[in-house]
C-alpha cells in the first residue's frame, strides 16, 4: 500500500483533545488521517479506514471512571465492525483516554479475545493527582521499549531503547486483578504484549517508587499490546513529543534534530502498512 492510499481515523468526543495534533503527526507522512466525531460514523464508515486512534483527553469528563463512559458508547455503536477490524490486522492505537477506552472496550489486553467487561484497572494515579511533565528530579522520565517484535507500533524501535515521552494523565496507574497478579503479569510478559515500562536514564526501572514511575502502575507498566500486537495502548502522549521543537530542551541541543521519540510509533504503523497491506 502506498501511503497516499492510507486512510487514518482519529475519533473525537465531548472533552478529548490532541486530536489535530495526532493528525498532524500522521499529516507529516502524507497520508490521509481525519478527524471525526464518533457519533457520526458507522461500521461501514470505519472499514474504508486503515487506522484508528482514540487520542488522549478526558472523554465524558471522566464519569464513572477514565474512559468508562466512551468505552461503551463505542461498543454499542460499533463494537463488531471494531472487532472485525482488529481481527482485519488493522491497527487501533489509543493514547492515554485512549487506552482506557480500550481497556473498557475489552480490546485490550484481550487475552482470549474480545472480553466482556475489563481485565485490568486503569486507577488513579499513587500521588492522587493529575501528572504532566517531562522530568522527574534533575533527569527526564523515559520509557524503555520492552516489545521483542510482536507490537507493529514499535517496529522502529529495537528493544531496549529508551524513549522521551511526556505523560499527562489522572487515572494511568494499571492495576491487575490480586487474585491473578502474577498469572496476567506472565501473559503479558509470555504473549510478548508488554511494550513499555517506565525507566530511568541508565535503563534501571524505578519499581513502581515515585516520581519516576509517575503513577504507580504495576511493573511500571506503561503501555501493552493485545496478542496480535495490532492494538496498542499507552499512557505517554507521542505526538507531544513527535518534533524535536517540542522537547524541554531543544534550546540547548548543540544538534538539534527535525523530530522527537514520539514519532517513531507513528513511523512503525505506516511502515506496517505499506508492508503488509
Amino acid at each position: 500500500m502506498k501511503r497516499h492510499q492510507i486512510n487514518v481515523c482519529i475519533l473525537r468526543t465531548g472533552g478529548t483533545n490532541c486530536d489535530v495534533e495526532t493528525k498532524r503527526a500522521f499529516d507529516d507522512f502524507e497520508v490521509n488521517a481525519r478527524v471525526m466525531r464518533s457519533t457520526c460514523i458507522s461500521g461501514k464508515d470505519l472499514t474504508q479506514h486503515h487506522v484508528l486512534v482514540f487520542p488522549g483527553g478526558f472523554s465524558y469528563g471522566d464519569y464513572v471512571r477514565a474512559g468508562a463512559v466512551w468505552g461503551k458508547e463505542i461498543k454499542v455503536q460499533f463494537g463488531k465492525a471494531l472487532e472485525r477490524f482488529v481481527d482485519d490486522g488493522k491497527p487501533v492505537l489509543g493514547i492515554c483516554n485512549g487506552f482506557q477506552v480500550l481497556v473498557e472496550t475489552g480490546l485490550l489486553p484481550a487475552f482470549h479475545g474480545v472480553s466482556e467487561y475489563p481485565e485490568l484497572a486503569l486507577a488513579t494515579n499513587g500521588s492522587a493527582r493529575y501528572e504532566c511533565r517531562w522530568v522527574s528530579h534533575d533527569d527526564f522520565l523515559y520509557l524503555k521499549n520492552e516489545n521483542a517484535g510482536r507490537c507493529i507500533f514499535t517496529r522502529k524501535i529495537p528493544k531496549g531503547n529508551l524513549l522521551r515521552i511526556p505523560v499527562g494523565h489522572t487515572e494511568g496507574r494499571i492495576l491487575l486483578p490480586e487474585e491473578r497478579r502474577d498469572e496476567f503479569l506472565a501473559k503479558l510478559i509470555h504473549n510478548d504484549q508488554l511494550v513499555f515500562r517506565f525507566a530511568r536514564a541508565d535503563g534501571t526501572y524505578p519499581n513502581g517508587r515515585y516520581p519516576d514511575n509517575p503513577n504507580g502502575s504495576v511493573y511500571d507498566i506503561t503501555g501493552i499490546c493485545n496478542p496480535q500486537g495490532n492494538v496498542l495502548g499507552l499512557m505517554p502522549h507521542p505526538e507531544r513529543a513527535f518534533y524535536a521543537w517540542q522537547l524541554p530542551d531543544y534550546t540547548r541541543l548543540k544538534r538539534r534534530p527535525a523530530y522527537g521519540d514520539g514519532r517513531l510509533i507513528f513511523e512503525s504503523v505506516i511502515d506496517y502498512l505499506e508492508e503488509e497491506f
